[in-house]
């Protein structure tokens, strides 16, 4: 899987998906950095992914699933520390237990954000512990049930006065879509460029 990554040193990179930004921003709007853990967790019955659903009166993206993550602070080495930082901030989990392998493409979200997605195992022994104020739950979806294209949908709706296409995972009564699904795609299209096959995961 790390083949089909981004070296965790690589450069800063524009959005991948500027082009679904059009419109939806002002223009010439400037993106400020974030970084979010695409986790990834080692259990007995397979390969599982950590996201987390946002609790409802955050002021963006309130009540959506998401990656642990947040905006790039000043004091962050790189989008490496920033999203291991938030990541024990939201969940309480120590960055020595996350062993980080790569980075996704930048993705733009039209909360002005040019989101830096690092693809990290984390230990399965860790023990997460939500900050009720950012986190209603913490949950894990199947890595092999996000890199089936089967379970990944095309839906549009009215925005800002124009139609939107957007990716949905929908995974039981759990709806992933918006950034957070994007972000999937773009780490399922790197990993078919890269002939990953899901087999290799139960080797």
């Amino acid at each position: 899987m790390t083949a089909a990554l981004r070296p965790l040193d690589a450069g800063e990179l524009g959005p991948c998906n500027l082009d679904e930004l059009d419109g939806l921003l002002p223009a010439n709007t400037p993106l400020r950095p974030a970084a979010v853990l695409v986790g990834l967790v080692p259990r007995e019955h397979g390969w599982q992914v950590l996201l987390t659903k946002r609790t409802a009166h955050l002021p963006t993206h309130g009540g959506q699933i998401s990656f642990p993550g947040g905006r790039i602070e000043a004091g962050d080495r790189d989008a490496v520390a920033g999203a291991l930082r938030e990541t024990h901030e939201e969940l309480g989990i120590e960055p020595a237990l996350v062993r980080p392998l790569g980075l996704l493409d930048v993705y733009g979200t039209i909360s002005a954000f040019a989101v830096t997605p690092v693809v990290g195992i984390i230990d399965p022994r860790s023990a997460t512990q939500p900050d009720a104020r950012e986190v209603d739950e913490v949950f894990e979806v199947p890595l092999r049930f996000l890199l089936d294209r089967r379970n990944l949908q095309r839906e549009e709706r009215q925005f800002r006065g124009r139609m939107r296409g957007y990716y949905v995972f929908p995974y039981g009564e759990r709806y992933i879509w918006g950034a957070t699904a994007g972000m999937l795609v773009n780490l399922l299209e790197r990993l078919d460029r890269h002939g990953f096959d899901p087999a290799d995961l139960d080797r």
